[in-house]
């Protein structure tokens, strides 16, 4: 068992990721998690990513706030305790439209498990 406190996780920078804060909670660097990775995200307002597809399969968990998420067609606003799915290969770009902070919870499949 490998537990990460909240006060121990470490942030970590993405590219394409503007007025947002990453901390990462499972996977990667921060445990042993071999198919996925956990992260949890603040986007302050006007928080943004850029619309980009990956190959990954990605899960959105809205935890706090209201997050707007694209696919480039298609467009939603998520409330506290939505979830989103986007496909591999699907566009994506997250958006804090408000004037509060919000909170995002983001699990994603680990490049080498695809």
């Amino acid at each position: 068992m490998e537990i990460t406190r909240i006060t121990e996780a470490q942030p970590y920078d993405a590219p394409g990721h503007f007025g947002m804060a990453c901390l990462r909670l499972q996977g990667k660097e921060a445990t042993g998690a071999k198919s996925m990775w956990m992260a949890l995200s603040h986007l302050l307002p006007g928080g943004r990513t850029s619309l980009k597809a990956s190959d990954q399969e990605k899960l959105y968990f809205v935890v706090e706030g209201l997050v707007t998420i694209s696919n480039g067609s298609d467009e939603a606003v998520l409330s506290p305790r939505d979830s989103c799915l986007i496909a591999p290969g699907e566009g994506r770009e997250l958006r804090n439209d408000t004037t509060l902070p919000a909170t995002i919870l983001l699990v994603m499949q680990e490049t080498s498990a695809s």
